[in-house]
């Protein structure tokens, strides 16, 4: 059931504008180390960027932020009407091409606007090989920045005629990039922080494979980072809004359960969590993590956590395979 939280009234003479944030993991179980949960301070451009594109995205074309969250409760663990395909070992068409700027990642901003005042987050995600969705695309991101949003002051404020709200997905499309908005959340797994949207990319956007087998310990991976601005070393590109993005090479260090322990793939051990280092960046939270070998998807990024004092800030985030939790059928190979 949908708690209806009560409004608290703002007396706001000028307009407030707060900070935006980019994703921040936060997990039940392992949580990351206080200092990690704060808010980072984002350039005011690109939140200038993000309202910019929401205005242009017609109230017809995208759900708002309310009616998202609907779903977002009402949803939860709902299996889709679909399968999807296991692609462990995908031909070179489908494998993702680390070097190629139309390789699959969106940028996701969900964002709420008063007018006087907004909250915005901003995460990754990509597009699944989802069959039974021939007018759309499923995207899967993190779910925590879903949460996050309902945490903010301007969630709890009475909304106004010039109140906007949605979920927008960003994407290349002719050497620029464009916005679409989010037409539903089909599915959510809370206790995994994933969450699945569909939304009317164009036909020809490429969706990424996933493997639902987890890879070993000292496999090398790719993460897809953000940063706000350019860093001095080489591989970064522009990205999303003024952003900049690079696969970053990097390694599986182990898997956690729910209860913080030790697991091994190959074992009955719940995987529900996959250590890698480096750590992301922020903004990275909900995109990809790619095995270097089969250019298959085997995470999704949640954020960075604490493992220990002697061990330092690890990579955060959850195994391929949870994603087929929502699928029809979890036995059907790629044909």
């Amino acid at each position: 059931m949908l708690r209806v939280l009560q409004p608290r009234t703002c007396r706001a003479s000028r307009p407030v504008i707060l900070r935006r944030t980019f994703a921040q993991a936060v997990d039940g179980v392992a949580a990351p180390a206080p200092e990690q949960l704060q808010e980072q301070r984002i350039p005011r451009a690109l939140d200038a960027e993000v309202l910019g594109a929401l205005n242009k995205v017609a109230s017809s074309e995208r759900s708002s932020f309310l009616q998202l969250l609907e779903d977002y409760y009402s949803r939860s663990h709902t299996v889709l009407d679909t399968f999807l395909k296991y692609e462990s070992t995908p031909d070179r068409s489908r494998r993702v091409d680390f070097e190629d700027e139309q390789s699959g990642i969106l940028g996701i901003s969900h964002v709420l606007d008063h007018g006087t005042e907004h909250k915005i987050t901003f995460c990754s995600g990509f597009a699944l090989h989802a069959e039974g969705y021939p007018a759309s695309k499923v995207i899967v991101t993190c779910a925590h920045t879903v949460e996050e949003m309902l945490r903010s002051r301007v969630f709890n404020t009475p909304p106004s005629s010039q109140t906007q709200s949605g979920t927008l997905i960003f994407h290349r499309e002719d050497r620029r990039f464009a916005a679409v908005g989010a037409s539903r959340i089909v599915s959510c797994l809370p206790k995994s922080d994933l969450v699945l949207f569909t939304a009317n990319l164009p036909l020809a956007f490429r969706t990424l494979p996933v493997s639902p087998y987890p890879v070993h310990a000292g496999t090398r991976i790719r993460t897809h980072c953000i940063s706000e601005k350019k860093p001095q070393e080489d591989g970064w590109k522009p990205w999303v809004n003024g952003t900049w993005s690079k696969w970053v090479h990097g390694e599986v260090i182990g898997y956690r359960d729910f209860a913080g322990r030790r697991a091994e793939p190959g074992t009955y051990d719940a995987l529900s969590h996959m250590l890698f280092n480096p750590p992301p960046s922020s903004g990275s939270s909900g995109g990809p993590i790619v095995d270097e070998a089969s250019g298959a998807v085997v995470g999704v990024v949640v954020g960075t956590r604490m493992d220990s004092r002697v061990e330092g800030v690890r990579g955060w985030g959850v195994p391929a395979e949870a994603i087929f939790e929502v699928s029809t059928d979890r036995a059907r190979p790629c044909s």
